[in-house]
């Protein structure tokens, strides 16, 4: 007896998962080339794809992830959660992203998707022009874990090298590598593995997608938020810029545990005097930022252990619901 397949929409929005080089051998040249292929063509190279799902496929940008922002962020959301409320029968959506911002697309996904459906981001770090590329088993792996029910449920996926990752945990942290994409220690949730199956072995437990107050599909822009890093020597220019410039939000990124050049810190409390939201963030890649009776009597916020790039995410979604600094500290507990 034949099985009907899943449907899942695949939506292509450019990156090096669909970059053409110049020959076989670059892969470094062709992000400033900026050629891409759609994804259509992406999906002709892997006829193997049509035996897992029933594809549905449309291009909504076609750009290098250095390029996409808040717009397209936007777009993004409001399209996937079109696409859940207009097509009950897609059993997932698969995006193909650039990976430079990919753990920053997908975040915002995992907070602002209306739904329980599989949303799954994959991305390459060889070109599909390239030898030993991973566009191919890449987007395989993304259209097989969307179509799989197992996936429902998780918020926002990211799948690259066989690992499926938490949209809100997974970080790029090497730059040429294909295993690239980690979760810190947390650990990733599962395989999209060697014998076709998608297995996992944990769950995140954050609220996500359905379970979030972040309406976005009659947004048509975010409020800014800037992130100021910290270095030996740092003195409060860069803030100050911030606050000159009546920013929405900053994310500071410290050192350690969350602390922070004298001068930076002088400054940044004058932006919370100013009414400016800052949340307390570390360059360090893994661990939490806790609150001190000094931050709380300061008015700053604590990032937990999201990175500065994922605490600005939060925040900018945050300042479309509350200003108030003790509702934006619980978003950073709850979320």
């Amino acid at each position: 007896m034949l099985t009907e397949k899943p449907t899942v929409r695949v939506i292509g929005t450019g990156g090096s998962i669909a970059g053409i080089g110049p020959d076989r051998m670059d892969f470094i040249l062709y992000p400033e080339l900026g050629n891409h292929i759609t994804i259509k063509q992406s999906l002709d190279r892997v006829p193997e794809i049509q035996e897992i799902a029933d594809v549905r496929s449309e291009d909504l940008v076609s750009v290098g992830s250095t390029a996409i922002g808040a717009a397209e962020w936007l777009n993004l959301a409001q399209r996937i959660n079109e696409i859940f409320q207009d097509e009950p029968d897609v059993a997932g959506v698969a995006i193909t992203h650039g990976t430079a911002t990919l753990e920053e697309t997908s975040y915002f996904l995992h907070l602002t998707v209306k739904s329980p459906k599989p949303v799954v981001i994959t991305g390459a770090m060889r070109p599909p022009t390239a030898l030993s590329t991973d566009a191919d088993i890449n987007l395989l792996d993304a259209v097989r874990t969307a179509a799989c029910p197992d996936s429902a449920g998780l918020g926002v996926l990211t799948v690259l090298n066989n690992e499926i990752q938490c949209g809100r945990d997974v970080t790029k942290a090497s730059t040429f590598r294909v295993e690239t994409f980690r979760p810190n220690e947390l650990g990733f949730l599962g395989y999209a593995d060697s014998d076709g199956k998608v297995v996992f072995y944990r769950a995140p437990l954050r609220r996500h997608t359905s379970n979030t107050p972040f309406m976005v599909d009659s947004i048509t822009d975010l409020p800014r938020v800037d992130i100021v890093y910290s270095y030996a020597g740092a003195d409060g220019l860069l803030v100050d810029a911030v606050r000159n410039n009546r920013s929405d939000g900053l994310v500071l990124a410290g050192f350690g545990g969350g602390t922070f050049p004298p001068a930076v810190i002088d400054a940044a409390v004058k932006l919370v005097d100013d009414g400016i939201p800052v949340v307390l963030s570390t360059r360090s890649t893994a661990g939490r930022v806790v609150t001190t009776p000094m931050k709380d009597k300061q008015g700053f916020i604590v990032s937990d252990n999201l990175l500065p790039q994922k605490a600005r995410v939060l925040l900018m979604l945050g300042l479309t619901i509350s200003k108030d600094r003790h509702e934006l500290q619980q978003m950073f507990y709850d979320y």
